[in-house]
């Protein structure tokens, strides 16, 4: 009787190997890969013995400065405690990353996994059928993305801004309650830029960790003497909530129809559709918040604020 190679029964699919990853003692199986980037992945893992299944980030680590942003990302994640945020269950780095001995290190972060996915994902589905979010279920998720932002905004010893804030970095439980995930391109809320290199050096971050469409116009071109503060922040919130009606950023359809992202960032020109459902005091209160000049564009405060009188005007509850 002819035997089959190994090799052949993988091939075959006669067998079937998960991988395994161990963090801190406790055992994970790898069940599916949910998306990856440059140099993470986010992978489905169940527990071996709870069967509980987890989202596993996983950042490859190819010198000690990635190492020390990995770790600087998991402090972030360790700190910060709001119902609008992920959690981080447990943390863990495994190798040594060496670029003169070309070795690497793996970050491994253990989060909780959403079934229902991201608002991304969420507005995606909507768009397809043309199903607008009503006005309530828009002001409920925009509050509460709003909350985690004065969260940040407001941390003690010092503000944190996100810096990539967009409906893919938030996360959407069974009650359908937003949370702001991927942490790794956090960072001190105000930077006081001084000289050329340093505002090359932020504008090179910013293109590196921000998502273009949700990015805000100070980091497209970074002035040579400026402060960076995070009302950059406060752009992409405006980017979310233009999402939340019409299911893209709007610098997302300039992006697909091939135009300039940055062009169109710095036009101030908001195109909203001829034909809509929407009252035009939400129109309003997007163009409230997407002014180029960041010194006319308001802290979280005033969105808050606006927000509140917004649903005042139209009886909502605060």
């Amino acid at each position: 009787m002819n035997t089959l190679g190994l090799s052949t029964l993988f091939r075959m699919g006669c067998l079937c190997v998960r991988e395994s990853v161990d963090i801190n003692g406790v055992k994970y199986t790898v069940k599916d890969r949910l998306g990856e980037g440059g140099f993470s992945c986010v992978d489905l893992v169940e527990q071996s013995s709870t069967k509980k299944k987890y989202a596993l980030k996983r950042i490859t680590c190819h010198s000690i400065d990635d190492q020390k942003l990995a770790n600087e990302e998991i402090s972030y994640y360790k700190k910060l405690k709001h119902a609008n945020i992920i959690t981080l269950i447990d943390s863990c780095i495994k190798g040594s990353a060496d670029l003169v001995v070309q070795t690497t290190s793996e970050a491994y972060l253990l989060l909780p996994f959403y079934k229902r996915g991201t608002l991304h994902d969420y507005l995606v589905l909507k768009s397809c059928t043309k199903n607008y979010l009503n006005v309530r279920e828009i002001l409920r998720l925009f509050s509460d993305i709003c909350e985690a932002v004065r969260y940040l905004h407001h941390f003690s010893p010092e503000p944190i801004a996100h810096r990539d804030l967009k409906t893919a970095n938030v996360c959407l439980t069974e009650n359908m309650e937003p949370v702001i995930m991927d942490l790794g391109s956090c960072a001190p809320a105000k930077v006081q830029v001084c000289g050329i290199q340093e505002a090359q050096r932020l504008q090179d971050i910013a293109a590196e960790r921000c998502s273009m469409t949700y990015r805000a116009p100070e980091l497209f071109h970074v002035e040579s003497f400026c402060v960076i503060d995070q009302r950059t922040d406060i752009w992409s919130i405006g980017c979310i909530l233009y999402a939340l009606l019409y299911f893209k950023s709007p610098y997302d359809i300039v992006y697909e129809r091939g135009d300039s992202v940055n062009l169109a960032v710095i036009s101030g020109n908001i195109p909203f559709p001829e034909e809509t459902p929407f009252p035009m005091e939400l129109h309003n209160l997007i163009l409230s918040i997407l002014k180029v000049n960041v010194t006319e564009r308001p802290f979280i405060e005033g969105v808050i604020e606006s927000l509140t009188n917004l649903k005042r005007k139209m009886e909502f509850a605060v």
